[in-house]
């Protein structure tokens, strides 16, 4: 009785190809999965490739270094922080407690969004003066979007030390209550009366 032929192996899968859009999408979704879970010193290009199942190359094309892929994560954050501002801004009542609420609502949402890894990155950022430039240049960006959403109910022109205050208080708070150390409500009412005060300075 003649014996059954083995069959052959299987054929393997080739990896499917995404176009260069979406993979960077994948590649991002990773980092920040990694930052979430593992903290910022555990990104870099070598390990990110390895958990999105690419080769090296692939990761440094899209970003060239990890001080690349660490400007564009930041960006990514800021530009989520502009656009729900502008949003909030645009149908808010034209007053100045209406506007500092959605400043100080908007500040703290976005970093809650973005969990606990937003202070890694930008603690990360100061690390380096390429970002550390990159984090300044958004930084006076959001600055002059607040000062213009404010000044119509200012008694004066908005100082730059006190806006950069306002900022100071509000990376902070915002990012204790990403920590779990105090509450987001407790982290937005001290934005919302630091604005109070910068604004109706006389």
């Amino acid at each position: 009785m003649s014996s059954t032929p083995p069959k052959p192996p299987a054929p393997v899968a080739a990896k499917k190809r995404l176009p260069k859009e979406e993979r960077n999408r994948q590649l991002m979704d990773v980092a920040w999965s990694i930052v979430r879970g593992e903290g910022t010193d555990a990104l870099t290009l070598g390990y990110l490739a390895e958990r999105a199942g690419v080769t090296k190359p692939v990761v440094y094309d899209h970003f060239g270094t990890r001080t690349g892929l660490l400007g564009v994560l930041y960006e990514e954050y800021d530009g989520r922080q502009h656009a729900l501002m502008d949003e909030a801004l645009r149908v808010a009542a034209r007053s100045l407690p209406a506007v500092a609420k959605v400043i100080a609502a908007t500040y703290v949402n976005c970093v809650m969004e973005m969990g606990r890894e937003m202070p890694g990155v930008s603690a990360a950022l100061a690390g380096s003066p390429e970002l550390d430039a990159l984090k300044k240049e958004h930084e006076a960006l959001f600055l002059a979007k607040c000062r213009d959403a404010l000044q119509p109910f200012a008694k004066q022109p908005l100082a730059l030390a006190g806006m950069r205050a306002m900022l100071g208080t509000a990376e902070a708070v915002s990012f204790a209550a990403a920590a779990g150390e105090i509450e987001p409500a407790d982290a937005e009412h001290e934005i919302y009366d630091a604005i109070m005060r910068i604004a109706r300075r006389s």
